[in-house]
């Protein structure tokens, strides 16, 4: 089936992934949301594959989700059990990731780009954008 649409879990890899969110135990899970983003970090100038960015972007919706003003991540292809609270740390090292994945050679722009790509790509960013975010400011006082 491939990609079916341009939401984070909208592809088979990512589908497959949120299997593997599941299967891991809660203290884990934020490991492998850690490793997804950490691979596609770790490619630096190399080409990054298509398959490690959709991981790394439906993990970065994941994260999202539990930030102010990040969406529920509502469909069926997600992770069927709820996640427990996130670490913090891991928000810099999702926006590294996504930045890294909006950057050649990354081989889902390049697919994406082919296919006029800007809605793709204006999902990605308000990604950035919720996680980059998050954190900032406090309670009121």
């Amino acid at each position: 089936m491939g990609t079916w649409d341009i939401g984070p879990f909208d592809n088979d890899t990512a589908a497959d992934f949120s299997y593997r969110v599941d299967e891991a135990p809660a203290e884990k899970k934020a490991e492998v949301l850690r490793t997804a983003f950490r691979e596609v970090i770790e490619t630096g100038d190399a080409y990054l594959d298509a398959d490690l960015a959709d991981e790394a972007i439906a993990s970065a919706a994941l994260l999202a989700a539990q930030c102010p003003g990040g969406d529920p991540v509502t469909t069926a292809y997600a992770p069927k059990d709820p996640l427990p609270p996130l670490p913090a740390d891991l928000r810099p090292q999702a926006v590294a990731a996504l930045d890294r994945i909006l950057t050649e050679p990354s081989e889902l722009l390049e697919l994406w780009e082919e296919s006029d790509g800007e809605e793709w790509k204006a999902i990605v960013r308000k990604l950035v954008a919720v996680l980059a975010g998050a954190g900032e400011g406090g309670p009121v006082s």
